[in-house]
């Protein structure tokens, strides 16, 4: 608990530091083109846009998606169906069943734990603008 209070104080740190110009610049360049604002061991955050994609799996890593523009459907636990390992840690497939649906806006926040199917099924606004804090836990 203390190591994630640590790596989400850190990730404030990076806002806080992205205020300036440049890295405003930087910030919404990013989200034009997707890539990370932060790359540490354990801790990557990316700022993206994008559009619906397969179930995700990861073993050791866990979101919290902080939505910023657009609005989507996540599907979040339930069971992959056929499931295909994509990485070493990480797994994909077409369709999940009996997860949790969410309804996710700006402003909305969401934590997946590593180990959870998780899917941006659908997005009606066509992309969807996002921050993704990815903590790897051992």
């Amino acid at each position: 608990m203390k190591v994630l209070l640590a790596r989400v104080m850190l990730f404030t740190a990076a806002i806080l530091l992205a205020s300036a110009t440049t890295a405003h610049d930087k910030v919404a360049e990013t989200f034009v083109k997707g890539g990370n604002l932060v790359k540490d061991p354990g801790l990557i955050v990316a700022a993206g846009r994008r559009g619906t994609g397969q179930v995700e799996y990861h073993d050791k890593t866990s979101h919290i998606f902080i939505i910023v523009e657009g609005e989507c459907t996540l599907l979040a636990g339930g069971t992959m169906v056929d499931p295909k390992r994509t990485a070493p840690d990480q797994m994909r497939s077409a369709d999940v069943e009996g997860a949790t649906t969410y309804h996710l806006s700006k402003g909305d926040v969401l934590t997946i734990p590593a180990k959870t199917p998780h899917w941006f099924k659908e997005i009606p606004t066509t992309t969807l603008a996002y921050y993704a804090i990815n903590i790897d836990t051992p």
